[in-house]
């Protein structure tokens, strides 16, 4: 009898984060968006092979895309088609949504970027957020509030 691989799953859900996104900005809303993709991405996906480090969304012709995703294609899944690890993807939002997401991009300083991609029972969710770029000053004070409760957590761990 062969024993059968156990799957390795990720706890969370989470594919993947991007981290420079919530250093550089300040998060104002944020919505969760289904994504379009094709049978190989989600197989790649399947393996954490995503990286959202440069990504943002556009609205183009009321629809929301996802620019500047990557999504490395498997060697395995995609002998059969031409891949094409960065591309744009369509985000499924609601007419509200997408709306809401015009009326405040077009303010002064405000973006809309993609913070994480994530399992949400057999879909895959994109979270997008609103949000508003951050000054050398205002990154330095986040690293020095980081870093105190950091200790504060040491101290108290230690006194107790």
């Amino acid at each position: 009898m062969s024993k059968s691989k156990k799957k390795k799953s990720n706890s969370t859900g989470t594919i993947a984060l991007n981290k420079r996104a919530r250093h550089d900005y300040f998060v104002d809303q944020k919505f969760e968006a289904g994504l379009a993709l094709s049978g190989w991405e989600v197989k790649s996906l399947r393996e954490g092979k995503a990286q959202l480090v440069d990504s943002y969304v556009i609205i183009h012709q009321n629809e929301a895309w996802l620019i500047g995703a990557r999504i490395t294609p498997l060697l395995s899944a995609s002998t059969h088609v031409v891949c094409e690890p960065i591309r744009q993807r369509k985000l499924l939002l609601n007419r509200r949504e997408i709306d809401r997401i015009i009326q405040i991009t077009e303010q002064k300083g405000k973006t809309c970027a993609a913070m994480a991609l994530y399992w949400k029972g057999n879909k895959i969710k994109c979270e997008v957020a609103l949000v508003t770029g951050k000054k050398d000053h205002d990154k330095r004070d986040t690293a020095k509030e980081r870093d105190w409760a950091r200790d504060k957590e040491r101290l108290m761990k230690h006194s107790v």
